[in-house]
């Protein structure tokens, strides 16, 4: 793929001129005209686009919104109104970008269970998928922080609950966790200065984000598309040009998530908020049940699984640090897909036995999120402790164990054999592996 040529050719003597000195164009036509994509990509493959749809719109307006907010304890709330009653089409810009965090989170789960069923982690793309994590990892702060702006009750009370997780840290070094905390503060309470500092690192974190997609972006040109079957691209054949055949299709199914977008922006703007965000932050009520919100569930879930015992196992003064840890390695373990996978197969369509560990999975995924709405008590923490075992078993013995054992499904010979049918195949087992590059 890193070897692609540009067939572009300047058609104008200034195109000439200015191609000799900044191939702009050149790189451009290269990489997303002529660009070979393979021919059998399914519409799971157009939500890289729906994404890179999802970041601009934030940027564009989020940056809006940041010359009407004040990020102040007295203003922050107030100025969330007058954004939405009295700047011109401040309502559909707020409810744009709010329902937008929703949708980007929608994406990229969906992205990343495509990668996890197609086998996109495994070489040679292992530091394309790495950078994928390091973007949900940013994604994730950006939405912490931005969670914080509407200074509404859940805002408040889930920032004092998340960040006074680092004072688990003083179990391992007295006094640690405390202080890490009251920095983050900025005080010895969450107050406006805490919101301050947020809200400027929300603002900053987005075009550090943009500058990690050029990276994916990168990468994912040097090394190429994956694709439904896992095999490398090895005739003509195989590949279409990007532009119109890939492009054609990502606006397909960019429109159709437009029209899910549209429906939450113009019908039901709050309906993936929480009621109490609509109350004004006050430090001396506390509200009942404290959630973030629902992209954070899955996470939260973990979190909360680590009770004073975990499945019968005592746990003491260190529940606490286990949760914090469980949380935030439920996250970075994905980043180890790729070598905790044995198989030499990619595909789990061809994978008999992974295919049915990896829906279980997905289940497993939803079922925290809901988990992870509900009261930490009773069975709701019972089932979390259940779920928090699988979610981890998944990559730490499942990937490798099953990658050894499993003799997979007769892979076609190319691409083109995959789309138009043919009967020659590739012999069952590790034979079946497909060519790397």
């Amino acid at each position: 793929m890193s070897g692609h040529n540009s067939t572009y050719e300047p058609t104008s003597r200034w195109g000439k001129w200015f191609d000799e000195r900044l191939p702009i164009g050149r790189m451009m036509h290269g990489q997303f005209v002529d660009f070979p994509t393979p021919r059998n990509l399914n519409y799971l493959w157009t939500f890289g686009g729906i994404l890179t749809f999802c970041l601009i719109a934030q940027i564009v307006t989020g940056v809006i919104l940041a010359m009407h907010y004040q990020p102040s304890a007295t203003g922050a709330f107030d100025s969330i109104e007058h954004i939405r009653r009295d700047v011109n089409y401040g309502w559909m810009i707020r409810n744009f970008h709010a329902v937008g965090a929703s949708m980007f989170f929608l994406a990229v789960f969906i992205h990343i269970f495509r990668g996890l069923y197609y086998g996109s982690y495994k070489a040679p793309r292992e530091v394309l998928w790495v950078l994928g994590v390091v973007i949900m990892l940013l994604m994730m702060a950006t939405g912490f922080m931005g969670y914080t702006l509407p200074w509404g009750q859940m805002s408040f009370w889930g920032v004092t609950v998340i960040t006074n997780l680092f004072s688990a840290l003083d179990t391992i070094i007295p006094g640690l966790g405390t202080a890490i905390v009251e920095w983050l503060w900025g005080g010895f309470s969450v107050s406006g200065v805490t919101l301050n500092r947020f809200f400027s690192l929300h603002y900053l974190l987005p075009f550090v984000l943009t500058g990690v997609v050029g990276l994916h972006l990168w990468a994912l040109h040097v090394v190429g598309q994956n694709n439904p079957t896992g095999i490398d691209l090895k005739q003509p054949s195989d590949s279409v040009p990007m532009h119109p055949y890939a492009t054609s299709k990502d606006a397909v199914g960019l429109f159709a998530f437009l029209i899910i977008f549209a429906w939450f922006v113009f019908f039901v703007p709050d309906y993936l908020g929480h009621a109490d965000n609509y109350v004004e932050a006050n430090p001396l009520v506390t509200p009942p049940h404290i959630v973030p919100e629902w992209y954070f569930l899955p996470f939260y879930a973990i979190l909360r699984a680590f009770t004073s015992s975990f499945l019968g196992i005592p746990l003491g003064q260190f529940a606490k640090l286990m949760g914090v840890i469980a949380m935030f390695a439920a996250v970075l373990i994905i980043a180890f897909a790729p070598w905790l996978d044995t198989s030499r197969v990619r595909s789990a369509k061809y994978r008999p036995i992974f295919k049915w560990f990896f829906w279980l999975f997905l289940f497993t995924c939803v079922a925290l999120g809901y988990l992870g709405s509900k009261p930490a008590e009773g069975v709701y923490v019972t089932w979390a402790q259940i779920f928090t075992v699988y979610y981890f078993l998944f990559f730490l013995v499942i990937m490798p164990v099953v990658g050894l054992i499993e003799t997979p499904r007769k892979l076609p010979r190319s691409i083109t054999e995959s789309v138009l049918g043919g009967s020659s195949s590739l012999p069952e087992g590790a034979a079946a592996a497909p060519e790397k590059r």
